[in-house]
């Protein structure tokens, strides 16, 4: 090792760059290299700038378990990272390369970077042993050769062993022999005849030297013991011996069996097998060598990967001294079978994608290797199950993972990618590999109301600031993205801003009214609500919130006919034309409420004892129950209760006074003419002021007409003085029987259902002044219909 940095540099340290077609760039260095040690510029091989050594993500790929090499990104040399020794790298092997990747992304490349590592002069030769014997029979002629113990070199090429050299003698010599895998061996030949009663012994350097700059050697010292007798060596049956063996194949099992002969007879025909110097280490570790019968027998595993063939030397040597030996070559071929498995070297891309990222998108960059051979080696590769990934096969034994379809991370947001590696045995063997990826979100999905609309029903007279409903939109998306806020929208078409009535939570979606309702004033709205996550654009959706009204029963009920005055109203009666059943008048009465909280009934609370009147339940009609005695008082006084049917019940009074007049031909209806709050007032009022208006109007016509025929009937009368008048029998004024004419009028009363007929007669007072004077012929309905016509009412 010492000797290293004297090695010529213009050998050993010229590096040297191969740009092949298919993209492999090749260096070539030589081993021991320091740490820093400059290999190659591979931007400059890459036709790469710096400033995208960075920015596409420059990176070495390598399967091995170290690190040997490295890259400067600010220069982009190529350089030695830990030290490398070519023999313990690939031992013997006559082309030692280091493998790697080069990835860049955007867009994705995959180099691939092979260093040969050069042999340098770094070890010297070494024997086994410090010293080994010979025994030579002194009847062996000259030329006879006499094997030596190799010695052993791990450099190669021209670092190997180039040649042996013995210390100087008359007697024997060296002669050299190249071995199949490259390495020699020497044998000590005898050149002079050996006296045994001369010199009986010798003692020889072997020297071991190799050919590199400077030459390194080592050696050994071979004491040589000069014997009489045996004079003939055994002899194999043939030179080279060939076998066959199944790799993996059992311990024990017989690979073959050699046999060789001696010419002698006694103990000098009596053989022992064994392996020569020349086998090495590792194969005497897979087989064994029967020293008694010759055979050889697998002792290890037999792996066709680490050795395709086995060199096999053999000696037989006899038990008579000097022990003369015969030698031959066995050679072992190693037969493949399937017994290796693909491996698979995967380099994450990326283990988080945007779910939004196009097909074709790079994941994962893989590596496939099979130690087999033939059709045993070749390896074909497959993405599991029915997921949208696929492999790209680039490069010869090199994939690409990458997206074959969109993804949706509300779908699936976890992938564990199943990659299966087969070869091409019979059965074939597989590997297989996973990869977990993770589809990270996107704002991808608006926010969804449970339902497009809602229907909230809320009781009038309602508490501002409480609660009284909640919409809910869900967003399937993540983070920032599913955050979901809620906001009122104004509609530009609505004659009243929303946001006068309700209000909303943000977070959480409760809506809250902004005043107290009044269900006779607004039965009901309408807005929309928007429901926004938070993302970037953000996305959004609404939903139509209907809030109906519920009444309640909050209004009591008012009587607007007839028209009061601090809840009383004033009726003239005249008491002749009342009879029993006769309507006096209708009291009317309404509730700004509605349904059940409108449904009025009426009740006297207060009269006379007994009263002459009754109030229909339903209707509010007063009637008479008896015709009105003079007997009877002035005035009347009822108190009227107009009650509603919510829960609970509101009402209101009012008292009725009946003025009672005596001797008077025509109903005089009066009403205090003071007017009533104008609160009270509502629709129904103005349709019962307009129906009393326009029945006073057909009465003041009805007045009219009675007194143009009352001018008419007097100038009858002038002319017909002394004729009788009667008025109970009716009929024809040409009837002597009844001079004067029955009138028939019909009346209908505000409120009633239906008309009532009246008849009446000239009174005698007609003929005495300008105006008609009526009078009942007879009731229009009986008295035991009063109690019937009530309950109706």
């Amino acid at each position: 090792m010492g000797n290293i940095p004297t090695i010529g540099a213009s050998y050993f340290f010229l590096h040297f760059v191969w740009q092949l077609v298919s993209g492999q760039i090749r260096y070539a260095i030589p081993e021991e290299l320091e740490h820093g040690a400059f290999v190659g510029n591979i931007a400059e091989d890459l036709r790469l700038n710096m400033r995208e050594l960075s920015a596409r993500k420059f990176r070495l790929v390598s399967d091995d378990v170290k690190q040997y090499m490295e890259v400067n990104l600010e220069n982009g040399n190529l350089f030695i990272n830990e030290r490398i020794d070519r023999e313990q790298l690939c031992r013997q092997s006559s082309i030692c390369s280091l493998h790697f990747q080069i990835a860049l992304s955007d867009p994705i490349e995959l180099h691939r970077v092979a260093v040969e590592i050069l042999d340098v002069n770094d070890n010297s030769p070494r024997f086994e042993k410090d010293e080994f014997s010979l025994y030579i029979s002194e009847l062996i002629a000259p030329g006879a050769r006499f094997a030596l113990q190799s010695a052993h070199d791990p450099d190669l090429g021209t670092n190997r062993i180039d040649i042996y050299q013995i210390s100087p003698n008359e007697h024997f010599g060296i002669k050299m022999q190249s071995m199949r895998d490259g390495s020699k061996s020497a044998e000590l030949v005898l050149e002079k005849p050996l006296d045994r009663e001369q010199q009986s012994t010798f003692q020889l350097v072997l020297s071991a030297i190799d050919g590199g700059i400077p030459h390194r050697s080592g050696t050994v010292r071979i004491i040589i013991t000069v014997v009489d007798a045996n004079d003939n060596a055994p002899i194999f049956d043939q030179e080279i011996y060939k076998a066959q063996v199944v790799e993996n194949v059992a311990k024990d099992t017989l690979v073959i069996k050699l046999n060789a002969a001696d010419l002698d007879e006694g103990s000098n025909a009596d053989l022992t097998y064994s392996f020569t110097n020349h086998v090495s280490k590792i194969n005497r570790e897979l087989f064994t060598l029967d020293p008694e019968t010759g055979e050889i027998r697998v002792q290890g595993k037999v792996d066709f990967e680490e050795s395709r063939v086995c060199d096999l030397y053999v000696q037989a040597v006899d038990d008579a001294p000097p022990g003369l030996s015969g030698r031959c070559k066995v050679v072992v071929d190693i037969i493949d079978i399937n017994d290796n498995a693909p491996e698979l070297a995967v380099t994450l891309v990326s283990s988080n994608v945007r779910e939004d990222v196009p097909p074709g998108t790079v994941i994962a960059l893989m590596s496939v290797t099979d130690l087999d051979s033939g059709e045993y080696g070749e390896v074909r590769c497959q993405v599991l199950g029915n997921i949208p990934f696929k492999l790209e096969n680039p490069l010869r034994n090199n994939y690409k993972l990458i997206t074959s379809d969109f993804l949706d991370r509300e779908t699936a947001s976890l992938y564990n990618i199943s990659i299966s590696a087969w070869d091409g045995g019979s059965p074939p063997l597989s590997t297989s590999k996973t990869i977990l990826v993770s589809v990270t979100d996107i704002n991808d999905n608006a926010p969804q109301f449970t339902q497009s609309s809602y229907n909230v029903y809320l009781m009038e007279n309602n508490t501002p600031g409480a609660s009284i409903f909640t919409v809910t939109a869900l967003d399937v998306d993540l983070d920032r993205d599913g955050q979901v806020s809620y906001s009122i929208l104004q509609n530009p078409f609505q004659e009243f801003a929303t946001s006068v009535y309700v209000t909303i939570n943000s977070r959480n979606g409760n809506i809250y009214p902004l005043r107290s309702f009044d269900y006779e004033k607004l039965k009901g709205f309408q807005f929309q609500v928007q429901a926004q996550d938070a993302g970037s654009p953000s996305l959004s959706s609404t939903a139509t919130v209907s809030v109906i009204l519920l009444d309640q029963n909050d209004n009591a009920p008012v009587v607007v006919s007839p028209l009061t005055w601090n809840n009383s109203a004033t009726v003239e009666i005249v008491s002749e034309s009342v009879y029993p059943g006769y309507f006096i008048t209708n009291v009317i009465a309404t509730d700004a409420d509605s349904g059940q909280n409108a449904r009025l009934s009426y009740q006297l609370l207060g009269a006379s004892e007994p009263s002459p009147f009754t109030v229909g339940l339903r209707s509010g009609v007063i009637r008479a129950t008896r015709r009105l005695m003079d007997e009877d008082i002035i005035a009347e006084r009822l108190v009227i209760c107009v009650k509603d049917t919510g829960q609970p019940s509101l009402s209101s009074t009012a008292t009725i006074f009946f003025s009672i007049v005596f001797n008077v031909t025509e109903k005089s209806l009066v009403i205090s003419d003071q007017p009533s709050q104008p609160g009270y007032f509502s629709h129904i009022s103005r349709y019962l002021i307009i129906i009393l208006g326009s029945t006073s109007f057909l009465f003041f016509v009805t007045i009219i007409f009675l007194v143009v025929l009352k001018f008419k009937q007097g100038r009858n009368f002038a002319e017909n003085r002394d004729s009788p008048i009667c008025c109970c029998k009716g009929g024809n004024s040409n009837d002597a029987s009844n001079p004067r004419p029955a009138a028939a009028f019909n009346y209908t009363g505000p409120g009633q259902p239906e008309g009532y007929r009246y008849t009446a007669c000239l009174s005698p007072e007609s003929s005495k002044s300008d105006f008609l004077f009526l009078k009942p012929c007879n009731a229009t309905l009986p008295f035991n219909d009063l109690g019937n016509r009530d309950t109706r009412e």
